[in-house]
């Protein structure tokens, strides 16, 4: 799990001035939980090519198609 202080500095390096803890904590909830549902479509798409190791494409397959 990344820091709230990571979520900060991302926030301010995109014109962010100040941001309350809650919404730091808000934010950091929803990226966790793309982040596992990415994952396990993910080890589903590598399964589904017969491969164990989960590879670079299948991370690019679902992130495009979540566009």
């Amino acid at each position: 799990m990344l820091s709230l202080l990571a979520f900060e500095r991302i926030a301010k390096k995109y014109g962010v001035k100040r941001i309350s803890r809650e919404a730091l904590e808000e934010t950091r909830e929803v990226i966790e939980e793309l982040g596992l549902e990415m994952a396990e479509k993910a080890v589903k798409a590598s399964r589904f090519a017969g491969r164990k190791t989960l590879m670079e494409e299948d991370i690019k397959f679902v992130t495009e198609k979540r566009e």
